[in-house]
């Protein structure tokens, strides 16, 4: 019997994958427990008109993240912290955290990225120039240039 399977099932498939399994175990454990489906034809369109509408959406959020590469690559970040010391060797009272860049992007130029997508290795602790790598959807990433200057 033929099934379309409506979650992840280890040794079986992945979700909406389309199995071959024994009428049995199809009757008696898939179809009882709501993990699977029968592979009719309607239930075939539904599984295709959802791949198509899946594939649709990801390929929206993947222009939408190279138009932010875009405009991120453009964009020099300004960010203002209290510090001391020398002029050459001035450090930061504090720090520069992802959540800082993520609030003064939303701010400034009105572009909304999760702090999560924003790679820091460590806070940023010094004055000066610093290139933050932010990691917007699968394979598209931007380089943002922050510059953190005396208050």
């Amino acid at each position: 019997m033929q099934v379309i399977l409506k979650q992840d099932v280890k040794g079986l498939g992945k979700k909406e994958d389309m199995v071959n399994v024994s009428d049995g175990y199809a009757r008696n454990f898939l179809l009882p427990r709501n993990i699977a489906v029968e592979a009719s034809k309607d239930n075939l369109n539904i599984m295709k008109t959802r791949k198509e509408a899946e594939r649709t959406r990801k390929d929206r959020e993947h222009a939408q993240a190279e138009d932010h590469a875009e405009k991120l690559a453009q964009i020099n970040l300004v960010l203002k912290g209290k510090s001391g010391g020398t002029e050459g060797h001035a450090r930061l009272f504090g720090s520069i955290t992802s959540k800082d860049i993520a609030d003064a992007l939303k701010a400034q130029f009105r572009i909304d990225i999760d702090k999560k997508k924003i790679v820091l290795d460590e806070p940023i602790k010094t004055l000066g120039e610093t290139i933050v790598d932010i990691k917007l959807y699968q394979g598209v990433g931007a380089k943002l240039r922050v510059t953190v200057e005396a208050e």
